[in-house]
């Protein structure tokens, strides 16, 4: 009988035996100790049915002789450890330190990650039959790239090694777990034990969970790897789009003297070609502050054969910031947006200034006219690419370059009145210069 038909015969009862006490005794108290005392009986029965037994204290319970527990948190652990190291990608070196780690904190006899061909660390027992660079043997491992399955081998045997039998490999059950990046196999990681047997339930878990924590890494490390070239490529076209529209609007001007003044057009090709030189010896996206004035002033020097005294000038910039660092054609085309839009359809003389600061952890860079100003209705879309003639490849351009490589706040910041002139302003972020600018040549240009 279920403790459910226990319980309500008990009831049953209880109350029986309550009604016949009342109806022979006219006595309360039989009546209340009769009801009573079957109903807390009851009542105890069902909470020991129901509740569960309590666990006993930690301090009170007895110390087992079961292997450690290496699962949950030595996995986190290992996946903080060896982030650095696999979100490099998959090689003898990021290998080598990882199985280090793994070996370290889970005190297996070995560990051992190859790729899709040949061992790339082996640490443990049996590392003198299996050295890095040596092409995979086991069929076991063989197997688990063919299928992209774990496999968990339970003797000598069962690795299938050719060598077996022919050396003293102390190997014997292990656990291989595919490594995968975008869905294909690139990689085994191997966990192995040096006598034969049933692998403890809790090892093949932690090379499962192991795996799949490494395959994660190893996808981030793609993602960071077609995110650089991502930028790299951005930048490239960026920089093809606006080479053209500034070496295209110099040649409309030297064209304007060929025939006037030849002599001068002469001299002006002169310096255009200083300028391509300049160009094509550039190694990098980034130059000096130093190196963008002086194109900057070569572009002003051509201009002003173009618009004689229309403009004048002026350069705000301190000598200990010359040698700071930023991406190449940055202050040019706002100087040329300033000319160009701001100061030829002002009546009279007008006046573009450049300045620089340095501000904590920034350079500030402003680029300033007097000229007409932008209406509040297009100021909001000067930045969208290909809006107005000329401005639209300009300063959508250096916008979009600083965006890319610092950050969507590390954009252009305008401020223009209607008749009061224009102000673009420019932060270049510092960390340890000229080395900062150093490593993101390298970023660049090796990713």
């Amino acid at each position: 009988m279920s403790w459910k038909k226990v319980l309500i015969v008990g009831i049953v009862l209880s109350l029986l035996v309550a009604l016949a006490n009342w109806l022979l005794f006219r006595s309360p108290v039989l009546l209340s100790l009769s009801v009573a005392l079957p109903l807390n009986c009851l009542v105890l029965l069902l909470a020991w049915r129901l509740v569960p037994a309590c666990p006993t204290p930690p301090e009170q319970e007895e110390e087992e002789e079961d292997p450690p527990d290496i699962g949950f948190n030595p996995t986190l652990q290992i996946a903080h450890a060896t982030l650095p190291y696999m979100r490099l990608g998959l090689n003898e070196a990021t290998a080598a330190k990882t199985a280090e780690i793994i070996q370290n904190i889970t005190q297996l006899p070995a560990v051992a990650i190859t790729d899709r061909e040949r061992v790339l660390a082996f640490l443990g027992a049996g590392c003198e039959y299996h050295h890095p660079g040596d092409r995979i043997l086991t069929e076991a491992t063989k197997e688990v790239i063919a299928t992209g399955r774990y496999k968990v081998v339970h003797s000598t045997r069962g690795l299938n090694c050719p060598r077996y039998g022919h050396c003293d490999c102390p190997l014997a059950a292990a656990v291989i777990v595919p490594l995968m990046c975008r869905e294909e196999v690139v990689g085994t990681l191997k966990l192995y034990q040096t006598k034969d047997g049933v692998l403890p339930p809790h090892v093949v878990h932690l090379a499962i969970g192991l795996a799949e924590l490494l395959s994660m890494q190893m996808e981030l490390a793609e993602l960071d790897r077609q995110r650089q070239l991502l930028v790299e490529a951005r930048l490239e076209a960026l920089n093809a789009q606006i080479n053209p529209h500034f070496f295209f609007n110099t040649l409309n001007t030297i064209i304007s003297f060929s025939r006037t003044n030849p002599e001068r057009a002469r001299r002006l090709l002169i310096r255009l070609a200083d300028l391509f030189r300049q160009t094509l010896k550039r190694q990098s996206s980034f130059t000096t502050l130093r190196e963008e004035l002086e194109f900057v002033r070569t572009y002003l020097t051509l201009e002003k054969a173009r618009f004689g005294n229309k403009f004048r000038y002026i350069q705000d910039v301190p000598p200990d910031l010359l040698d700071y660092h930023l991406p190449v054609l940055s202050i040019q085309p706002l100087v040329e947006n300033a000319i160009n839009h701001g100061l030829i359809p002002k009546e009279g003389t007008g006046t573009v200034k450049v300045a620089a600061r340095l501000v904590g952890r920034e350079l500030i860079l402003r680029v300033s006219d007097d000229g007409v100003g932008i209406p509040p209705e297009r100021l909001t879309r000067v930045l969208e690419p290909g809006c107005g003639s000329g401005n639209g490849v300009g300063l959508s351009n250096v916008n979009l370059r600083f965006q890319s490589l610092y950050g969507q706040s590390y954009g252009l910041q305008l401020t223009s009145q209607p008749g009061g002139g224009t102000t673009v302003t420019l932060r270049v972020p510092v960390i340890n210069l000229p080395q900062q600018m150093q490593s993101l040549n390298k970023e660049v240009a090796g990713s």
